[in-house]
């Protein structure tokens, strides 16, 4: 019989993948079974591992979400069969999340649980609009309400209390009731000219704010329109957002990028682009796997003097070189004197991290270019190692060809397999516009990316590729495809600004 197993209430925060702590991720990283809601954002969701099976209770579409006792069902019949099962809900667990009634059956059926609070919208969203939800020249209390009422009944809150507190209100879930809200505030004695707000999808690439006062927003909100989640902000506070506006600043507010990665591998690329402001959503398109009992390889290792150089053509190739290495009891004394050559920056740093400091970088980070500063800086009848992926490009045995003394052992050393991604509906997203721009940083993830999202009409992906093999694989699906200046990740952002912003 199977140990029982635990669930974990966690609060995937507003959106804003930064936002979404750390103990939150470890967990997630761990789960079995993952139950999670439509408010979960799409760069948590990406977190969710492979191993770990999904149950989305949180469908809109047609509004098919499942009943919360079935939801509190779901996580006992889980965590029953052994499981580590992570809830995963929108902002807080305990704000208007029913994360309560979701203890209760666990509690009274001695599950064990814990509970990772989340970063919650009422504070976070109007913090990216500029709005501080308390301010000592305005207010010196904050409430939160939830907006929600039940279909045909009136309101069970205090308006009149809410007014009196002279604080800053947040209603959440209240958008449909808006008119009712505002007609309530007015009624119990508030200044019709009191600033107020509706922020739409606060923290991602939908944020948009419209700001009007308690007796002009709902005509504010039904000429601007508005879309779900938004939550309705009603204070003097509401004044300072032109004021102290920072999100809408940055060069790429409003945007949503999606970055393609080998799986496993973090991704600078997509922390630049946060930085300058896009909701990032990162992809693994690939995962790479070292060939096992790998005799070429470890054949090669044993004659490790016989060689003058050592050519890596990308940082997975320098990671599972030195990972076979150590395994047969080698370290960096094993190389000798071996000149290294690297195909670029991210590879060049891979052999920074491990004490190495590259001989030769080509100027332009390909394989052709590489094979042509070998060819040219070897001495006669020098000897190469390469140990790189299975499915590497010809390119630079092509071009070292042309040297015949020289003896170039292309060694495969990891296999590239494409990755399915079930959780996020890319064909949707792209389908609505949602997405403005593709990052690919190798001709592999540019098919992987293809293998994950089969069906999508690729004419309406516009692609920022980190170079010229890149771009030939992207150029093949007829998507909109642009090129870096230059091989590097500072390049690719400053292109991807431009798109954006064009």
């Amino acid at each position: 019989m199977m140990e029982k197993g635990k669930v974990w209430l966690v609060g995937a925060g507003p959106g804003d993948i930064g936002l979404f702590t750390l103990k939150g991720k470890e967990v997630l990283s761990k789960a079995e079974v993952v139950v999670y809601d439509s408010l979960v954002g799409d760069g948590v969701l990406a977190m969710i591992p492979r191993s770990a099976r999904t149950i989305d209770v949180g469908k809109r579409a047609g509004n098919h979400t499942m009943p919360q006792e079935q939801i509190n069902q779901v996580l006992l019949e889980e965590a029953k069969k052994g499981y580590r099962v992570v809830r995963l809900k929108g902002g807080d667990p305990f704000l208007f999340g029913r994360g309560g009634e979701e203890l209760e059956l666990l509690s009274d059926n001695q599950i064990p649980y814990e509970v990772v609070p989340g970063v919650t919208s009422p504070m976070a969203v109007p913090a990216y609009n500029g709005i501080p939800v308390t301010h000592r020249d305005f207010c010196s209390s904050v409430h939160i309400i939830t907006g929600h009422k039940r279909a045909g009944k009136e309101y069970d809150i205090n308006f009149k209390a809410l007014v009196d507190t002279k604080g800053t209100l947040v209603f959440l879930m209240g958008v449909t009731a808006l008119p009712d809200i505002c007609r309530h505030l007015l009624e119990a004695g508030m200044d019709p000219d009191m600033p107020a707000a509706v922020l739409q999808k606060g923290t991602t690439a939908g944020q948009k704010r419209i700001v009007a006062t308690v007796a002009t927003l709902e005509e504010e909100v039904k000429r601007q329109g508005v879309i779900t989640p938004a939550i309705i902000v009603v204070g003097q506070v509401c004044s300072l957002a032109q004021r102290f506006e920072w999100a809408e600043k940055l060069p790429l507010f409003g945007k949503k990028i999606v970055v393609t990665r080998p799986k496993g591998l973090i991704s600078k690329m997509a922390a630049k682009l946060r930085v300058q402001g896009a909701e990032v959503l990162e992809l693994p398109a690939i995962e790479t796997e070292a060939i096992k009992d790998n005799e070429k390889l470890a054949k090669a290792l044993e004659h490790l003097k016989d060689y003058q150089w050592l050519a890596f053509t990308s940082p997975t190739g320098v990671k599972v070189f030195f990972d076979e290495m150590i395994r047969l009891g080698k370290d960096l004394r094993s190389l000798g004197q071996i000149k290294i050559a690297a195909i670029g920056e991210g590879t060049k740093k891979a052999l920074k991290e491990r004490g190495l400091i590259a001989d030769l970088i080509p100027q332009v980070y390909d394989g052709a270019s590489l094979g042509a500063e070998l060819a040219k800086t070897c001495e006669e009848n020098d000897r190469i190692l390469i140990p790189r992926a299975s499915l590497g490009n010809q390119e630079i045995m092509d071009v070292l060809a042309k040297r015949p003394d020289l003896k170039a052992d292309d060694i495969p050393t990891y296999d590239t397999n494409y990755v399915s991604w079930n959780v996020i509906d890319e064909e949707a997203e792209f389908e609505k516009g949602e997405i403005d721009c593709v990052v690919f940083t190798s001709a592999s993830t540019v098919k992987g990316f293809v293998e994950a999202t089969k069906g999508l009409d690729y004419s309406k992906v516009t692609a920022a590729c980190i170079g010229k093999q890149t771009k030939a694989a992207a150029d093949q699906y007829n998507m909109k495809t642009h090129m870096a200046k230059k091989a590097a990740i500072d390049s690719v952002v400053d292109l991807v600004i431009e798109l954006c912003n064009h």
